[in-house]
């Protein structure tokens, strides 16, 4: 299998900014095709990025870049997405359901509004992407869906400080254990792609300083990582819980300094791990 994403298309949710640009932004570095979906159509007024400046990032990297304005909890929405998606690049070849939302709080703190929000992006959102792109991938020579969240660990530990927030998060990563087996069949490969430390990103900052980014590493590691798994053949690796470190360590990479924010700092290990 070509260790190369040229001529894919990729459609990724969430990918006007953060890790989902940095996904986006490394296969277009191949000569891929980028499908922006996410709801930022024009400028956010705390976090940088649209669907528009994403796809003029793309285009100078080297890819070709369609942005649709989607909220992924509309499931028509998405259904439009992916056609025009298909019938613009001539198919879907992977499915990034990065989009996600955040709120780390105990649960008498947690908003119902936060608490339907996360659910219904993390949870639903991926599931009805992951459901509208079957009938595309179905028809794709390598097909991958790649989902970005933790391995599932039932420790307590990990669902006492944000019961609301880990529920969704595993919610996805359920996704992947179930749809991995229900399309092995299929070759559909599914998986999960999660960060061995914390990501610097604009989320990061909505977290309200919980963390210096000092101690975190740029997204740049999970788009080499995301390359290495979405280059892989469908039917070889399917059903596994990936982290970044992992990922790289295994096709090679010795040196992760240059992925450090602030090299030298100590690192923050991320939740789940």
């Amino acid at each position: 299998m070509a260790s190369t994403l040229k001529g894919k298309t990729l459609f990724i949710t969430g990918a006007s900014r953060g890790i989902g640009l940095a996904i986006a932004l490394r296969a277009a570095a191949d000569g891929a095709n980028i499908v922006v979906a996410a709801k930022t159509d024009r400028p956010h007024p705390k976090l940088p990025g649209t669907i528009h400046t994403a796809a003029e990032a793309i285009g100078e990297a080297g890819g070709q870049a369609l942005p649709l304005a989607v909220d992924i909890r509309d499931e028509q929405a998405v259904a439009e997405a992916m056609a025009r998606a298909a019938d613009h690049f001539g198919g879907i070849d992977i499915l990034v359901n990065n989009a996600s939302a955040i709120y780390l709080a105990p649960t008498p703190e947690v908003p119902m509004k936060r608490f339907d929000l996360m659910f219904g992006v993390n949870v639903r959102g991926t599931f009805v992407c992951s459901q509208a792109a079957l009938p595309y991938l179905e028809q794709a020579a390598n097909p991958h869906i790649l989902n970005l969240s933790p391995p599932l660990n039932m420790e307590a530990k990990w669902f006492a400080p944000h019961v609301a927030y880990t529920m969704s998060k595993y919610g996805m990563s359920m996704c992947v254990l179930g749809m991995a087996e229900e399309l092995r069949s299929r070759k559909i490969a599914v998986n999960a792609l999660w960060p061995r430390t914390v990501i610097a990103t604009a989320a990061l900052v909505m977290l309200g300083g919980m963390v210096n980014p000092d101690n975190c590493r740029k997204p740049e590691i999970m788009g080499d990582a995301a390359q290495h798994i979405l280059t892989r053949p469908s039917d070889q690796l399917s059903g596994h819980f990936l982290i970044d470190e992992d990922v790289l360590r295994e096709a090679g990479v010795a040196d992760f300094e240059h992925y450090a924010v602030k090299p030298g700092q100590e690192l923050y290990p991320d939740l789940f791990l």
